[in-house]
């Protein structure tokens, strides 16, 4: 009995958008000069003050919501630090409903297009092994014409392409995914593309609901260089 009734995406494309190979390539040329938001760069000073005398492995929970997977990561890698970043304070505040007493982890708000541009560019960024980067159930954003509202079209690939040799993005949409897997090539990043095992505990909210609805959902892991 399904318990949830999440609607499936839809959309025109019935693939990758014709357009996204050059739009990618566009964005490897160029660079993002937009000021940085005040909240971000705050929230941003303050992580890399609790990273500073760390010499440890370091995981991103990027658009985390309500943070119920950056407790997950925290569990599941204790000898690690991760930060979960989401631009929403009502979604951050709500994280209290999720929260452990495990100390290796903390939820910020930030715009997450600053925070990445910050972390890539901070001095103090060799020092961080960033072993790991999650976006799970990103906005699909599945009109033809918003394709570069997606992250893996968007000014901002550069950015998170330079932080960790090691993604994973999950979605219920397939095609979102085969998208990333073309942009991230770009970037010498190979990705495969797999099920989600619905008998695991589900890792956020948003994968729960669609579950519940009895929609696949599938998560792509990209390894680059090191």
């Amino acid at each position: 009995m399904m318990r949830g009734n999440s609607r499936t995406v839809e959309s025109q494309q019935s693939g990758v958008h014709e357009k996204l190979e050059a739009i990618v390539e566009k964005y490897q040329r160029t660079e993002n000069r937009r000021p940085i938001h005040g909240h971000t760069q705050q929230a941003f000073d303050e992580v890399e003050d609790w990273l500073s005398d760390w010499q440890g492995e370091v995981i991103l929970d990027s658009c985390c919501g309500v943070g119920k997977s950056t407790a997950g990561l925290a569990q599941r890698y204790p000898e690690a630090r991760v930060i979960g970043i989401d631009k929403s304070a009502l979604r951050v505040n709500k994280h209290q409903h999720y929260e452990t007493r495990q100390n290796n982890y903390q939820v910020v708000r930030a715009d997450v297009v600053d925070f990445w541009r910050l972390m890539r560019a901070s001095s103090n960024q060799s020092a961080w092994h960033i072993a790991a980067h999650y976006l799970l159930y990103p906005n699909p954003y599945p009109k033809p014409s918003q394709v570069q509202k997606r992250w893996h079209a968007s000014q901002a690939m550069p950015d998170l392409m330079a932080l960790s040799p090691r993604l994973e993005v999950r979605s219920n949409w397939l095609i979102y995914l085969e998208e990333f897997a073309v942009s991230a090539a770009k970037y010498a990043m190979q990705c495969d593309i797999s099920e989600v095992n619905p008998e695991q505990p589900a890792f956020t909210p948003f994968e729960e609901k669609y579950q519940d609805s009895g929609q696949q959902c599938w998560r792509l892991v990209g390894v680059g260089e090191s």
